[in-house]
């Protein structure tokens, strides 16, 4: 539409993006990474974890998981870091992260891009030289005005050589939406 086209001229378009860019890579989406990790973790599905699978509530059924003695919080996030390895001999894996990235810039150079994605994908495209942006990792937001300049990672975004501490600042389970979004505000 006409109002779009000039709204993203005139700078005032942020892009919002989440799993279905990353699926060219070979990732999955939000439902599909909860059976992985399940299967990963040798994890069974309670009734209350079913239930909540079924409809749509794949963060509670991550917190549940995360609840469990035996499994915890550090198991599924590392599980998590695992599944979401990239393939990059995928035909086309980045170019939807580079489409976006281009898109996504103002007539003045600045980046207004958001993902709700924590793989590295976008930092992959900035490794290759395909692209140049700022990044921004939760919690550590910029504040959301017009000076603002970047890619924002709005849930976190997966370290090179993760630790368990690092792991655990990713907004993934219902809790963590909870304190990102309703407690701490901050997302």
């Amino acid at each position: 539409p006409d109002h779009l086209l000039q709204a993203h001229e005139d700078g005032n378009v942020v892009f919002f993006c989440g799993a279905g860019i990353s699926f060219p890579a070979g990732l999955p989406g939000f439902g599909t990474l909860v059976e992985r990790v399940r299967d990963d973790l040798g994890a069974t599905f309670s009734a209350a974890h079913q239930s909540a699978f079924d409809r749509g509530q794949f963060d509670s059924v991550l917190g549940l998981i995360e609840g469990n003695p035996v499994i915890g919080r550090a198991a599924v996030r590392g599980s998590v870091c695992s599944i979401l390895t990239p393939d990059l001999n995928l035909k086309d894996a980045t170019v939807t992260h580079e489409a976006l990235l281009t898109l996504s810039l103002t007539r003045d150079g600045r980046q207004r891009l958001i993902t709700t994605n924590f793989d590295r994908l976008f930092e992959i495209v900035k490794a290759s030289g395909a692209a140049s942006f700022r990044s921004y990792e939760a919690p550590l937001l910029p504040v959301p005005k017009n000076r603002w300049d970047g890619l924002v990672y709005l849930h976190g975004l997966l370290p090179e050589d993760p630790s368990p501490a690092e792991l655990d600042r990713l907004v993934l389970s219902s809790g963590d939406f909870g304190l990102a979004y309703l407690t701490e505000r901050w997302a």
